[in-house]
């Protein structure tokens, strides 16, 4: 819990910070979607190359980044081993009864690029943009939606709401595991039957505390008559210039991926009617 970097604003006076959050939204939107569609090594690179830039324009701690990386350690690793023993091909080394195949590697190595990149991405987002504006972001670009009569501005309030609530509920996870560990409560030791029955004293009291903070916030949000629908904004978002460049950017980098892909496919099935003659 403690490398959870969702809901976790990182203030700072940058230009990816100033971003209107909506130009964010739309810019990992396509990054993630671009991530999932690419499966050739000079994509990959771009991809790379942009985070990079995106990470050094935020001004935002590399360390804090990476940060997010340890808590999905487990999910990597289990997914390296499945495609591993499990993908067909040439073998390259043998183990006993399991093989390791050279198409097993590669995609092991793309799926570990694809993870940390998703990864790091999602936080820069996250860790430029505050909660409440990437709930105003989400109500501005899915506003559409109202016309059809889908709830967006209680569905962006919910999502606002959850993003504030998990620092608040780290940090009162961290209390209560040390008010635990005074009592005497030993949560670092035995095998793993008895590591999550030792968890018990913490969840209870994390689950109390978690219900009490919702009441108050509803009796908070009822007693100033709060009752969703159209509301008005103390800063309500407006464009400028960068924004457009940001738009810019998001399409020029769809542009040079789809042309990338283009390219590698026309030199695999030139190889491939090279090696045929």
């Amino acid at each position: 819990m403690t490398n959870v970097t969702i809901g976790q604003y990182y203030p700072e006076n940058s230009i990816i910070h100033r971003l209107d959050p909506r130009v964010k939204l739309f810019g990992t939107l396509v990054f993630i979607v671009l991530l999932f569609i690419t499966n050739n090594l000079f994509g990959y690179i771009m991809l790379s190359l942009f985070v990079l830039g995106v990470i050094i324009a935020s001004k935002v701690p590399f360390s804090r980044m990476l940060k997010g990386l340890k808590g999905i350690l487990v999910i990597i690793i289990l997914s390296v081993i499945i495609n591993l023993f499990t993908t067909p091909g040439e073998t390259v080394l043998t183990f006993k009864s399991l093989k390791i195949t050279k198409e097993g590697l590669e995609i092991s190595g793309y799926l570990v690029w694809r993870l940390v990149l998703m990864v790091v991405g999602t936080t820069v987002m996250t860790l430029t943009t505050s909660p409440t504006d990437i709930a105003d972001g989400m109500e501005k670009s899915l506003r559409v939606l109202n016309l059809i009569k889908i709830p967006v501005h209680e569905i962006s309030m919910i999502m606002s709401l959850a993003l504030r609530f998990i620092p608040t509920l780290m940090e009162e996870m961290n209390k209560i595991t040390k008010a635990q560990k005074a009592r005497g409560v030993n949560l670092e030791t035995g095998n793993i039957f008895k590591r999550v029955k030792s968890l018990i004293p913490i969840l209870i009291p994390l689950f109390i505390s978690s219900i009490r903070r919702a009441m108050e916030l509803a009796y908070a949000m009822e007693a100033r008559c709060y009752h969703g629908g159209k509301r008005t904004k103390m800063k309500p978002l407006k464009y400028k210039k960068a924004d457009a460049a940001g738009y810019l950017v998001c399409f020029a980098l769809i542009a040079l991926m789809v042309c990338a892909n283009i390219a590698v496919l026309r030199i695999d099935s030139m190889s491939r009617f090279i090696s045929s003659i």
